[in-house]
């Protein structure tokens, strides 16, 4: 549902300079599945998945049309087809869509130097100062995503609000091509109506556990104390405790560095067997190389971790002279680093695979060669 509010009092305070931020968070509808859907008539109003579909791929993107039947990103190809046995799997195109993703960060930048990206389909805008002076960040949202569907021909939904935290949560309000504005009056009520599981930062393993707690709302999360919150969730607690309350002071950063790229997978029964560990992993690489694609990262250190039955972690590295080619450089030193742990024989219940050591992406920075 389309949001066209005219400009609030939260909107006109802001560009008449007040101290409340304007946080834009741009996100493109099904952004990787679009575009080979604008591009290819015939997959049009069909159940797309963008990856392998092979055995041991998994899922880098799903239409809206393949989501009805449960479809999601990072899910096993397997998985996916058992769910809908009718969807059409296409390779993914990481170059038209980092092509695609300029287009849109040259619309940006019309409106604000402030431009956090996230990865190639959505991004953090500052647009506190009313550059073209439109008057209002929500009159701003509607422009920019007015002008990525006539340059694009692709949706985007926004949310717009006074923090990051609560601009992401608006922005998949009312997807696709949606547009949704909470104010400083509204932020912490709209926090306490939604299930945690909606939170930026809790996966399914953090969720379920404050399920276990009887944590499944915002004001759930709001009405446990800090105290309680520390010894449940240790250094996460303050984060937790602000965004319950619709808090959240980060700001937005144009030169975030990326530091690393990874993917980890906890998994619902401990494994143990050799097959099923390298199986596990291969799905972590292709989850994992589809994030470092998508931010189009390039890096040194391939980096494997393992959570033992026991819940002891352990991390292993193997770093190169130039950065890692490709996906199957990034899966051979994962398998390496794995094997070089085997037998285990009470367990992994967690496996993970990062690329770190970013390195910019020349070829003068590739390995040519990196022997295992």
């Amino acid at each position: 549902m389309l949001d066209s509010r005219p400009p609030n009092a939260f909107d006109g305070a802001a560009m008449a300079g007040g101290n409340s931020r304007k946080i834009i968070h741009i996100d493109m509808d099904a952004f990787y599945a679009s575009v080979e859907q604008r591009d290819d008539p015939s997959l049009r109003g069909r159940p797309v998945a963008v990856g392998g579909s092979r055995a041991r791929g998994v899922v880098a993107a799903a239409s809206y049309e393949a989501r009805a039947f449960g479809v999601r990103s990072a899910m096993p190809s397997v998985t996916a087809l058992r769910r809908c046995p009718d969807l059409v799997f296409v390779p993914p195109r990481f170059d038209v869509y980092r092509s695609v993703s300029q287009q849109i960060h040259a619309i940006f930048r019309d409106y604000t130097d402030l431009i956090e990206p996230l990865s190639l389909d959505e991004a953090y805008l500052d647009v506190s100062e009313d550059r073209l002076g439109l008057g209002s960040a929500s009159a701003i949202a509607e422009q920019i995503r007015a002008r990525i569907k006539a340059d694009t021909g692709l949706t985007a939904s926004a949310g717009v609000s006074y923090n990051k935290f609560i601009a992401k949560l608006a922005s998949d309000q009312n997807k696709p091509d949606g547009l949704c504005v909470i104010t400083p009056a509204k932020g912490a009520a709209f926090v306490a109506s939604l299930p945690v599981k909606r939170f930026h930062g809790v996966g399914p393993v953090t969720a379920a556990k404050m399920a276990r707690l009887g944590i499944e709302t915002g004001a759930d999360l709001r009405d446990r104390p800090l105290a309680f919150l520390q010894a449940q969730f240790g250094s996460y607690a303050d984060y937790l405790y602000g965004a319950a309350r619709g808090e959240d002071h980060r700001p937005v950063r144009a030169d975030r560095p990326t530091k690393s790229v990874g993917a980890e997978r906890t998994f619902e029964t401990n494994l143990s067997d050799p097959a099923d560990l390298h199986a596990a992993l291969d799905r972590v690489a292709d989850a994992a190389w589809i994030r470092i694609e998508r931010l189009g990262t390039r890096g040194r250190t391939v980096t494997l971790k393992l959570r033992h039955a026991d819940f002891r972690t352990i991390t292993h590295a193997r770093s190169f002279a130039g950065a890692v080619p490709d996906k199957a450089t990034f899966l051979a030193t994962g398998r390496a680093l794995l094997d070089a742990q085997l037998p285990v024989p009470a367990g992994v219940r967690l496996l993970g695979l990062t690329l770190s050591g970013i390195v910019e992406d020349d070829a003068d920075n590739i390995q040519p060669t990196l022997p295992l």
